[in-house]
């Protein structure tokens, strides 16, 4: 299967579960740039569970339309599971969405460091009034590699919260 039917695939099983509580999602994406979010458009009817996205590429976008706060980036750096955290909070705290998906990462080909070396991405996925979810993880491959499976990711994560949103009822969901 192909990223973009993989993407579409997840995209299609998103919608699906927004739709069966009537939730809507957000998106908060840097390294992505805005790529989740047009998975998610790809789909006819996607209106219906898709409120916005934020594509904050630079620290001043994530503070300005997400108020990520500079001193969390300045002591976590932009890829960080605190800042996927913050956007994600962000873009609830910015919009009608009842879940939330952010993704932060360094894609390459430069820009690493031995700390968060080239492929470094964190996510966090919450929904309205709950603990976030977050996560790191090191994909491998060129920036489109990553890329790729960064959308692949945080759309299966929507999925996985969504579902448990679903199995718990409708005072989880919310």
């Amino acid at each position: 299967m192909s990223p973009a039917d993989e993407h579409r695939a997840l995209a299609v099983e998103v919608g699906r579960c927004c739709g069966q509580r009537g939730l809507r999602i957000a998106t908060a994406e840097s390294c992505t740039g805005g790529l989740v979010a047009a998975a998610i458009t790809s789909i006819a009817g996607s209106s219906a569970w898709f409120d916005r996205g934020f594509v904050t590429y630079s620290n001043e976008a994530k503070r300005d339309m997400l108020g990520v706060a500079p001193a969390l980036i300045d002591a976590h750096g932009a890829v960080s599971e605190p800042v996927a955290s913050a956007m994600a909070a962000g873009a609830l705290a910015r919009s009608r969405a009842d879940c939330a998906v952010s993704v932060t990462g360094v894609a390459g080909p430069g820009g690493g460091s031995p700390a968060k070396p080239v492929g470094t991405v964190c996510f966090a996925w919450q929904l309205r009034g709950h603990t976030p979810r977050v996560e790191t993880r090191q994909l491998p491959g060129d920036r489109a590699a990553v890329r790729e499976a960064s959308v692949a990711i945080a759309l299966q994560g929507v999925i996985e919260r969504l579902q448990v949103a679903v199995n718990q009822g409708p005072e989880t969901a919310r």
